[in-house]
């Protein structure tokens, strides 16, 4: 029995990415980045701890409906073989069973929240569910999942501030932009395998011009943050925490010079560093 409740355990933790919080990374940054400016520095406790452990719970829900949703192709790629729908380690009934539990948990720490942040959650279930069938009907997924992973700013600045201005889309476009870049990326390193089977992304779109184009996106996600630097008349330290995000920018470029499956994934997980830089930035101004 006791062998038993340590396989399902281990079963949940790797399907929802437990052993590998980069993605939680990812989404956490940017949602303190959006908190901390929304509440000008200052977030309530209870807005800490709703947001942080809203982060938390969505990204596992999110690994768990994309591993139900991908079921039947991820043992065509290498590194997905092994996942826990396709080793039989947990079956689709339970898939679907602890995809809701953790919505259900979302939704409870979101009910202690107004209700038009209340509202826009609803947005963030929508975008965090569709997004793992995206590939198969849009070359552009992972527009699906910065739009997913940049919502909750949007909830940040609706709950802090009971308001969503201009800067707070800006923030959402930038980070839009980033996942963009950062995902594509990722999305290089199972290029060949999502050839053979038919799954769509943004690295195989772009082609040749991958590398042109994620460096595009991180221009982009660079100017826009320094717009909103300068709107908020932030001095040098959010400045230089730019400036540092531009030379891990320029080194996830050489990683990436060969397109090598390896480098690649370093230069994903690479990201994580940036995230932590920029709120750094943003942490000092207001300290």
């Amino acid at each position: 029995m006791f062998s038993k409740l340590q396989q399902k355990w281990q079963a949940i933790k790797l399907i929802t990415r437990m052993d590998k919080p980069i993605g939680t990374y990812l989404l956490l940054w940017p949602t303190y980045w959006a908190l901390w400016i929304a509440s000008d520095g200052w977030p309530t406790m209870h807005l800490l701890v709703v947001f942080s452990l809203g982060v938390f719970i969505m990204r596992s829900a999110g690994c768990v409906i994309n591993d139900f949703a991908d079921r039947n192709i991820d043992g065509d790629v290498e590194r997905t073989k092994n996942r826990p729908l396709v080793s039989g380690m947990m079956s689709t009934t339970e898939a679907i069973n602890l995809f809701g539990l953790l919505i259900g948990m979302a939704l409870g720490l979101v009910l202690t929240l107004s209700w038009p942040t209340i509202y826009l959650s609803a947005i963030a279930l929508l975008l965090a569910a569709s997004y793992p069938f995206m590939k198969r009907y849009t070359q552009l997924p992972q527009v699906v999942l910065g739009a997913a992973f940049s919502w909750g700013m949007i909830m940040a600045f609706s709950e802090a501030q009971g308001e969503i201005p201009t800067i707070a889309w800006l923030l959402f476009i930038a980070n839009l932009s980033w996942t963009v870049a950062y995902d594509t990326i990722y999305a290089m390193v199972d290029r060949e395998d999502d050839l053979k089977i038919g799954v769509k992304s943004t690295a195989i779109l772009f082609a040749n011009n991958d590398k042109r184009i994620v460096g595009f996106l991180q221009l982009i996600t660079l100017a826009l943050l320094w717009t909103v630097g300068d709107i908020l008349a932030f001095g040098w330290p959010f400045q230089l925490s730019l400036v540092i995000a531009a030379a891990l920018f320029s080194y996830q470029q050489i990683l990436i010079i060969n397109r090598e499956r390896e480098a690649c994934f370093e230069a994903f997980l690479h990201n994580h560093w940036i995230g932590m830089v920029i709120f750094c930035g943003i942490f000092v101004e207001y300290f």
